[in-house]
């Protein structure tokens, strides 16, 4: 019997147990690379006969982990509380963990001796290893249903492996999906675990890259969005290396009918050559997601961020004299370790002088095993909060302040799904990353629409479909 119809057999096997074909959960913590390997878990209990649910109360239900913060572990675990009370009335159900928070061998210790019914664990280099993962918890669960005194199936590895591209996927959005281009980090921010959990730099072949669009847009693909960790420097380790200028503007010249994103930009390594390719491609969004983490120099060094308030400026520039109708968001963080009020202050004016259309704002949150955790000179609550809001009024105005410019104007907006608040209602993205909602049928989602905005909220847009 070959993989797949062992599978299929153990999930047909189970739900017999359980009385009902089994249901599957997947839930997605953290970042776009995160979501990517979340549609490879989906694809492959799919695969496997699931029913897929977003019911946390599934039969099956998988968390895939983030641990960029502490919080981000802190919330998992209460999740994982309430899962606890809803194995109690479903002692068949089967939790499994995987991601980033695997990687960390006191989480996965705390798993094994404290919350023993968790049955599956598993590593961010594991992820090629879940069918057969699956297939060998499904077997103790068919042989013993009630496992509740059983340990958990743990397999975390740190030797870096990126075999899951191979995977079957259930993509959210049909026509929407990220890529990943490249894996890892080397950039070793002070605040940051991601190199640790996620391992070093290794970028895929640009023929792989090529044929895995292909053939998303075989499928009816119309967005993409390339993914890593830092994409700017995609291709420096590859044995004929390439640059990630030259990687997008090939493809966005093998694929002129599609939509191309792309994250994670670190700004020390955007290079001119990116800039002009952007600027010269239609396809190619007008959007950049410009992490500057800091207006302050002193800041920007305790980060080992390796660039200047200056220099994360003269970059806007460049980029607004080749790319005028840019849209520019960012990730600042409050509160540094040593961060003085002066600053604080560099913080807040460089939103006002790079106008930013958004900025996703964070108090720092010390994050154990990195250098920044072990400064001496950590910020109070109070004053990291009071500083925190008085930078988020500032982006609230500095956000009004530029997308009024889309007000009135005929916007291309991509259909993503029906309106949660209004009935009747879409909701879909423009270029520039902004949400709009505007009044049209469900039939609509997955196309690209012309919408005249009326109304600027700041963060999304009111809009009306434009007549032809």
């Amino acid at each position: 019997m070959n993989e797949d119809k062992t599978l299929k057999y153990l999930t047909a096997a189970y739900g017999d147990l359980i009385g009902h074909r089994p249901c599957a959960c997947v839930v997605t913590f953290g970042c776009q690379m995160n979501a990517r390997d979340s549609e490879k878990l989906t694809g492959v209990l799919d695969q496997a006969g699931f029913l897929l649910s977003d019911s946390e109360k599934a039969d099956f239900v998988i968390y895939n982990t983030c641990t960029v913060r502490e919080n981000a572990n802190t919330r998992v675990y209460g999740r994982l509380g309430q899962l606890k009370n809803y194995k109690k009335k479903n002692p068949s159900m089967i939790i499994a963990l995987c991601g980033c928070m695997m990687q960390e061998k006191e989480v996965v210790e705390t798993i094994r001796t404290k919350m023993r019914f968790v049955d599956l664990v598993f590593g961010t280099f594991n992820i090629d290893r879940f069918p057969d993962l699956l297939a060998d918890i499904l077997r103790r669960r068919v042989s013993d249903h009630d496992l509740r005194g059983e340990k958990p199936l743990i397999e975390v590895t740190e030797t870096v492996n990126d075999r899951h591209e191979s995977l079957p996927k259930v993509r959210k959005f049909p026509f929407r999906t990220g890529v990943n281009i490249m894996y890892g980090c080397d950039n070793y921010c002070s605040y940051c675990i991601v190199p640790y959990v996620r391992g070093p730099e290794r970028s895929r072949k640009p023929s792989e890259i090529i044929d895995e669009i292909t053939t998303l847009c075989d499928d009816g693909v119309r967005e993409i969005m390339l993914l890593g960790q830092n994409v700017n420097s995609y291709g420096r380790k590859l044995n004929e290396p390439v640059t990630f200028a030259q990687l997008l503007d090939r493809i966005a010249s093998q694929f002129p009918d599609l939509r191309l994103r792309f994250m994670t930009s670190h700004p020390k390594d955007l290079s001119d050559d990116l800039i002009e390719v952007m600027a010269s491609h239609n396809n190619i969004c007008r959007h950049l997601h410009l992490p500057a983490q800091s207006g302050s120099d002193q800041v920007l060094k305790r980060m080992n961020r390796k660039y200047t308030r200056q220099a994360y400026l003269d970059l806007v520039r460049r980029l607004r004299e080749a790319i005028p109708d840019i849209s520019l968001t960012t990730d600042l963080i409050v509160g540094f370790p040593g961060e003085t009020e002066e600053d604080a202050e560099a913080t807040r004016t460089l939103v006002e002088e790079a106008g930013f259309d958004n900025a996703f704002t964070f108090l720092y949150s010390k994050r154990s095993k990195t250098p920044a955790a072990a400064y001496d000179d950590q910020i109070d609550p109070e004053t990291a909060q009071a500083r925190f809001d008085k930078l988020l009024e500032t982006v609230h105005r500095t956000a009004m302040k530029r997308t009024e410019r889309f007000t009135g104007t005929v916007q291309t907006v991509l259909v993503e799904e029906t309106d949660r608040q209004r009935e009747g209602w879409i909701t879909g993205r423009l270029e520039s990353n902004l949400i709009v909602h505007f009044a049209g049928d469900a039939d609509r989602i997955g196309t690209f629409v012309k919408v005249r905005i009326t109304e600027n909220r700041g963060f999304y847009l009111i809009g009306e479909e434009a007549s032809s």
